[in-house]
């Protein structure tokens, strides 16, 4: 090409080189918050897009071609929205709807948030080949969402903050590695304690197909971190303890309860002021649970009634007429807690002690701690574990410490009795962490009709963090 032709390649508006500078500015300083500096080989395609054109990037604007002209124009700007969001979805924030009542009533089922991944820093892609706002399943097609392979290493860019204790957290449920399609919950892990992996995986009329899901495509999940690294943490007459001092009240944490009365019936009206969602209001059939009423000391000749409440519906259903007695749910009703097997006299109510792995941390191995940072050690720190004759092997390394790779974490909802969380599958570690709920931006009550108040607007942009 001769100077006339490259020098008229730079012969454009001032406006197309104040363009090319901003976008080449935005793109460098992506590149240093990522800190992949191979990427700054592509700076020049991106000055090109704007000033030297020599990649034909619109060359289909040329044609006369009406109906070319039309398609093509819906391509570029779907590929456009696409990468776009990607960028988005993967870096700033993502949308999230509530789909369990294990936040209620912190978070309410049918709430849509902001989760901010910027607040901790936002995960590199450990799977970059996916599609952008689908998690690991294609609705109605039901095929991935994504190619496991390559699979790059965990890196975290710089955030605005860290986890602390007692924020609302986003993360990918952590053995949701491995997962059976047609019973997602409980877990794999769990389901193979009770009934056997061969059987769980044999029967796939019952359990389904046995999948793998990379730790950014797990299932996400949103829960309260009351513990993090470093922390030892008990549950006491479900008062949760942390480095031996209680932990913060908050409004909305509820626990399950049986609620007798004279022979009154409880009304949806006053169900509905105190907040009930309709799954959860529930008359025991009297002959049916006459055993499980006795057992509570009640009288099976009277109405009882199941379902959680907050320390201010409590106060407010014991001043209502009717009413006599209000008990607790037992903690036998909760089922055994991590780790499984394990015969720790440990359950939902009462906990722990337990100490959460921090980074760099050294841990004396030894019988009684193993089940619990088992998993730890193998599954999310991939390596390799065996005990011979009462002695440990890391990597075919005999040792009596570990040092761990992470930061752990302990999560749990605020519906305290109804929240599977981490006293039923464990730590969740750093790299399973997804961001910050931030803004609910829409609220829809499952319980009501469309004229009826199902869009809760006092719910509009609440401060989802609290």
């Amino acid at each position: 090409m001769d100077t006339e032709k490259l020098t008229s390649r730079f012969q454009q508006p001032l406006k197309q080189w104040i363009k090319a500078l901003i976008w080449c500015i935005i793109y460098i300083l992506f590149i240093v918050w990522v800190g992949n500096f191979w990427w700054l080989f592509l700076l020049p395609v991106i000055f090109d897009s704007f000033i030297t054109r020599y990649i034909p990037w619109t060359f289909w604007k040329k044609t006369k071609n009406k109906a070319l002209l039309g398609i093509m124009g819906w391509v570029d700007a779907i590929v456009f929205a696409l990468v776009a969001v990607y960028f988005i979805n993967t870096f700033l924030f993502q949308n999230y709807q509530i789909p369990s009542s294990s936040l209620e009533k912190s978070l309410l089922v049918g709430d849509f948030l902001f989760v901010s991944k910027a607040s901790y820093g936002p995960r590199v892609p450990m799977t970059p080949l996916s599609f952008p706002l689908v998690q690991h399943t294609f609705p109605i097609l039901n095929t991935k969402s994504f190619i496991e392979h390559p699979q790059w290493e965990y890196k975290r860019l710089k955030g605005f903050d860290s986890v602390k204790r007692n924020d609302i957290v986003v993360f990918n449920f952590p053995t949701g590695d491995t997962v059976a399609l047609k019973q997602q919950n409980p877990d794999y892990y769990t389901l193979c304690y009770y009934y056997g992996r061969d059987v769980v995986r044999s029967r796939k009329d019952i359990f389904g197909d046995i999948v793998y899901r990379p730790v950014d495509r797990q299932e996400n999940y949103v829960k309260r971190c009351v513990a993090i690294s470093g922390d030892w943490l008990q549950v006491k007459d479900n008062q949760v303890y942390v480095n031996n001092q209680k932990q913060d009240k908050f409004p909305g944490i509820q626990f399950n309860y049986f609620i007798q009365t004279d022979g009154t019936r409880l009304t949806n009206e006053l169900l509905d002021k105190l907040h009930i969602s309709v799954d959860d209001r529930m008359l025991l059939d009297n002959t049916q649970s006459a055993n499980q009423i006795a057992s509570l000391g009640l009288d099976v000749k009277l109405p009882v009634y199941h379902f959680p409440l907050t320390e201010e519906s409590y106060s407010e259903l014991l001043q209502t007429p009717g009413v006599k007695i209000i008990k607790i749910e037992p903690a036998v009703a909760g089922g055994e807690v991590f780790p499984l097997g394990s015969h720790k006299n440990w359950n939902r109510d009462n906990y722990g002690p337990i100490w959460i792995p921090k980074k760099g941390a050294k841990l004396l191995l030894n019988a009684y701690n193993l089940p619990i940072y088992e998993l730890c050690i193998r599954s999310y720190e991939k390596n390799k574990l065996e005990v011979h004759d009462g002695v440990f092997y890391i990597n075919d390394v005999p040792t009596k410490t570990y040092t761990f790779k992470m930061d752990y974490y302990w999560m749990m909802g605020d519906n305290r009795h109804n929240s599977a969380d981490s006293r039923y599958w464990g730590f969740v570690p750093e790299d399973h962490i997804v961001g910050r709920p931030v803004l609910v931006w829409l609220s829809l009550d499952k319980d009501k009709g469309w004229f009826d108040g199902k869009i809760r607007f006092n719910r509009f942009f609440k401060n989802a963090e609290r």
